[in-house]
């Protein structure tokens, strides 16, 4: 392993080979990566129903609008009173959705793996990659 302050950042000049991971560490730091980048995914998708779900919402409330302009003040009182106040899932709105995973969840799986790569590879990130492109580098200089 070498000197670097995982608080410092990762060191990018760090030679990947140089660390001491066993090919068991490196395939476990490489899958909690991988997990890490869906799990962000994951979080992206959230954001995008709670974006999706926000519009249908404007156009429920223009509905309810249009409703009461055609007469139907029994149907948009049941549009404003039972359907645009409710939440989600749960009576959960998609807001509190994405505030507890990011603020629970997501948080709480990206300090984890920030203390593995730490303990594990100096805070060097995406391992695997930097390998792979040193070797695939050299290959071409080689080649060349």
């Amino acid at each position: 392993m070498t000197d670097t302050d995982p608080s410092a950042g990762p060191d990018t000049e760090t030679d990947p080979d140089e660390l001491a991971l066993s090919d068991a560490e490196q395939a476990a730091l490489h899958e909690l990566q991988l997990g890490i980048e869906h799990v962000h995914r994951a979080y992206g998708t959230l954001l995008e129903f709670h974006h999706q779900l926000g519009h249908a919402m404007d156009r429920m409330g223009d509905a309810e609008d249009r409703l009461r302009d055609a007469g139907h003040e029994e149907r948009a009182n049941e549009l404003r009173d039972d359907h645009l106040p409710a939440g989600a899932i749960s009576d959960q709105w998609t807001f509190e959705l994405v505030e507890e995973f990011s603020g629970e969840f997501l948080d709480e799986v990206d300090a984890f793996e920030d203390a593995v790569r730490a303990e594990l590879a100096d805070g060097v990130d995406h391992v695997t990659e930097r390998q792979q492109k040193r070797r695939l580098r050299e290959r071409a200089e080689d080649d060349g």
